[in-house]
């Protein structure tokens, strides 16, 4: 194992570090896909659980989870172990991560709404200890403004991959959509304590030394209202509701509304998730150019925009589809990236004004609200498609009015929110020359404070 770097002295990534640092992106980024896109259709369609419900179960779930996030993310900012103070939780909820998987992708022959309530709950634990984690280990070892650019590209390039596998399973498992999911499941099983081994075995993480003090209630409500945090806190609810939503929708609305069928379908989501490999890359170049604010302001626009015209492309076809797709998920890859690394940045500022490290906090409070995010996008869109009579089950007929009620439901939510998530950085301050700043000022304290704790010579 490496040794610990000097907090004030960055670690230098090379290719293959940052490679294993990104690794334990393997399993949140097949869940980005296989959880939202299959995991609610696979519950409904093949266990015959009502639409409706189902909704609600995911949206129920992330709600009452919502509040365990601030725990952990103050936990893991107290956390002091010899292994490092972040390193011990992602080793933790490996194998809870691992458990929880392999009970909802590979669910016994009949299934309650208890038993789907109940794994979903800790599987919602697992996912936040794993992300909480790794995002605030990124923040401590990735110092300076453009470096955290380039790792959070990182984590996102490997996720993006990942993901990338998720909708070849289904095309794969020849004898069916319920083996698909199942093979799925395996694969995330899989993946985790492969990429987690890896990336605590190769990085380091240094420990800094705060003031001794404990968070206190009004340092907490000193961080909600800073205006730079509320914006990145706004701006991440909207841009992880706009995708979510049409992530929960995808396959029927490509199927049932646009004529795909489901290895079709599968295959242009193959395009969207593609395509985030090279966006990522891309995007987090263009925020050490423009600016992490500005470059998502442009991929929301250019998001939003595009998605007005998927309702014209012609209905099943591939030659069409595939390129709008890619080119949707080109800019959607900048959305995750960015906002963690701004958040990043934010905590530079909050240990400026604190004298403490409160990262696992800040991050806590973005997890928060993505878990509100993603409960909406399952519970709103299914019960919305409730509402205007829409059938789900395996072999329905669904009226006209149902199928151009699907299409407005499915593309209003992601241009709205899409759009309003790109104008929360109107007037965004913490830029490259402020952070500059709060790290000129961070390396002056502490250089005084390890002066001070220097014995003097005889």
């Amino acid at each position: 194992m490496p040794p610990a770097p000097n907090p004030d002295k960055p670690w230098r990534w090379s290719l293959p570090a940052l490679a294993a640092f990104s690794l334990p992106g393997l399993p949140l980024g097949a869940l980005v896909v296989a959880l939202p896109v299959y995991l609610p259709r696979y519950y409904v369609t093949h266990y015959g659980l009502g639409l409706t419900a189902v909704g609600l179960a995911f949206m129920a779930v992330r709600l009452v989870d919502m509040g365990v996030d601030p725990v952990v993310g103050l936990l893991m900012d107290r956390t002091r172990t010899r292994l490092g103070r972040y390193r011990i939780w992602l080793c933790a909820a490996a194998p809870l991560l691992m458990l929880t998987v392999w009970s909802l992708f590979l669910p016994p022959a009949k299934v309650s709404y208890a038993y789907l309530v109940g794994w979903l709950f800790v599987f919602y634990i697992a996912t936040s200890m794993i992300t909480l984690a790794h995002a605030s280990w990124a923040s401590v070892v990735a110092a300076r403004y453009h470096e955290r650019s380039r790792v959070f590209g990182a984590i996102q390039i490997t996720s993006t991959l990942a993901a990338g596998v998720v909708p070849l399973i289904p095309i794969w498992a020849h004898s069916g959509a319920m083996s698909g999911v199942r093979a799925m499941g395996l694969f995330i099983v899989a993946g985790t304590p492969l990429g987690i081994a890896l990336a605590v075995a190769c990085t380091p993480e240094p420990m800094r030394q705060g003031l001794g003090r404990h968070l206190r209630l009004r340092d907490y409500w000193a961080m909600a209202r800073r205006p730079d945090m509320r914006r990145i806190v706004i701006a991440d609810f909207c841009l992880q509701l706009g995708p979510n939503w049409m992530s929960t929708l995808y396959l029927f609305y490509f199927h049932d509304a646009r004529g795909f069928s489901i290895d079709a379908a599968s295959a242009l989501l193959l395009a969207y998730i593609g395509a985030g490999v090279p966006g990522a890359a891309v995007m987090s170049w263009l925020a050490t150019r423009l600016g992490k604010h500005r470059t998502q302001q442009i991929a929301c626009i250019g998001y939003s925009v595009g998605l007005c015209f998927l309702g014209f492309l012609p209905r099943a076809s591939v030659a069409f589809a595939a390129p709008f797709m890619a080119v949707m998920g080109f800019l959607a890859a900048s959305f995750p990236l960015l906002d963690r690394a701004m958040v990043a940045d934010v905590g530079d500022a909050v240990r400026l004004e604190q004298g403490e490290n409160r990262v696992g906090v800040l991050y806590a409070m973005i997890t928060g609200v993505q878990k509100i995010a993603n409960a909406l996008s399952v519970g709103l869109t299914f019960t919305l498609l409730g509402w205007i009579g829409y059938q789900a089950r395996e072999g329905a007929t669904n009226t006209p009015a149902a199928v151009h009620g699907l299409e407005a439901v499915f593309l209003a939510g992601p241009i709205v929110f899409v759009l309003l998530g790109g104008a929360c950085y109107l007037g965004y301050r913490l830029d490259a020359v402020r952070h500059g700043e709060i790290r000129a000022a961070l390396e002056a304290r502490d250089a005084a404070a390890q002066a001070l704790t220097v014995e003097p010579g005889p």
